[in-house]
């Protein structure tokens, strides 16, 4: 039995399909935690969401946190327009993924999924959260706001908020050499979002996952077929 994190899919399918498969070995006594942003910027959002839906209903352990992009095509759904942030190129791979030409239409089962995702996850040695929190808030207040935890790019941690635990988290693409970096030093606070998306930047373009028992740190590349995507 294995615990392993990971986050920022961004719809890129094949590279998660690998990392579980191949190189995790995924098994249905391990457990498996991503932090969020299943979907848009990556060729397959709503592919990934089935992937993940059918894991779940086959018995695999996997406990999905909520993202800034899974909250933000939910207010979209809502018919928040504004909030489809994404550039032309990139809302439209979304969309047509989905089978819709607008976020409106996006079918219920996808959206009642998303939904239900929460914000945080604690266990008994890590908290888990997709962006981070403001350690400058009373403890109780920084658990209740989500759109920092959703949001925030830059923090100042502070393990007494959190019991003396550590934090993973992702949301801000990070170079793979610092993530690897950030893990061997066992630093505190760790982002594993070693930008898997962005498949033309060398010092991104991987999916990490993290055993959060042997501290080890895999890596696999982006193996999509030909995307748009924006540079970073």
């Amino acid at each position: 039995m294995a615990r392993y994190a990971t986050t920022d899919l961004h719809g890129c399918l094949a590279t998660f399909r690998h990392l579980v498969e191949n190189v995790l070995a995924l098994t249905r006594a391990d457990d498996l935690y991503l932090l969020g942003d299943y979907v848009n910027k990556g060729p397959q959002s709503r592919e990934t969401l089935d992937y993940l839906l059918h894991l779940q209903a086959t018995g695999y352990r996997l406990h999905c946190l909520r993202g800034n992009h899974d909250q933000e095509l939910l207010d979209a759904a809502r018919g928040h327009a504004n909030k489809l942030w994404l550039p032309p190129d990139e809302r439209a791979l979304t969309l047509r993924s989905f089978g819709v030409a607008q976020a409106t239409a996006l079918p219920a089962r996808y959206l009642a999924w998303l939904e239900a995702l929460p914000f945080e996850w604690e266990l008994p040695d890590y908290v888990l959260v997709h962006a981070g929190y403001d350690f400058r808030q009373p403890r109780a207040e920084m658990h209740q706001d989500h759109h920092t935890m959703l949001n925030i790019k830059h923090f100042v941690y502070d393990s007494s908020k959190l019991g003396g635990r550590r934090l993973l988290h992702g949301h801000v693409p990070t170079p793979t050499a610092t993530v690897q970096a950030r893990v061997a030093a066992r630093a505190d606070a760790i982002c594993l979002d070693a930008g898997c998306v962005y498949r033309h930047n060398p010092e991104l373009r991987h999916l990490a996952a993290f055993n959060l028992d042997t501290q080890e740190l895999l890596l696999v590349t982006n193996r999509e077929a030909l995307y748009p995507v924006v540079r970073r």
